[in-house]
């Protein structure tokens, strides 16, 4: 699966609701606005799976069909909502730094405190 993209870095985000936790099997999503719907699949098919998002809106969450990683999430009667491209997708991800974080009030409480878990450069065995 491949795709282009036009997304803005200002709107970079990391989202802690409770629908990313799941989907991201994690404690958080990490998200960037696609642009005026800028999207492009160039290789391979999605696979699309509704949600009713924490806000009540109706969220449409695509996946690569071949190995099931999710690549985006949008509102399809709300062009003008949030339509958010996962940045563990984006090669370039290390030039997006979140510029906030949302749904804070269904965060994990270790989330906000990260730096005082004990860090290793890699895992060992």
């Amino acid at each position: 699966m491949a795709y282009k993209a036009v997304v803005d870095p200002e709107r970079c985000a990391i989202c802690h609701c409770q629908n990313c936790q799941v989907n991201s099997g994690t404690a958080f999503g990490w998200v960037v606005h696609i642009r005026d719907g800028q999207f492009e699949l160039t290789r391979g098919s999605l696979k699309i799976f509704e949600a009713i998002a924490e806000s009540g809106r109706r969220r449409c969450l695509s996946f690569c069909g071949n190995c099931g990683t999710r690549i985006y999430a949008q509102t399809p009667e709300q062009p003008d909502a949030f339509f958010g491209l996962r940045v563990g997708t984006v090669r370039q991800r290390q030039l997006l730094a979140p510029r906030q974080q949302v749904w804070c009030r269904s965060a994990q409480d270790w989330a906000f405190d990260l730096l005082a878990i004990p860090r290793k450069e890699h895992q060992d065995g």
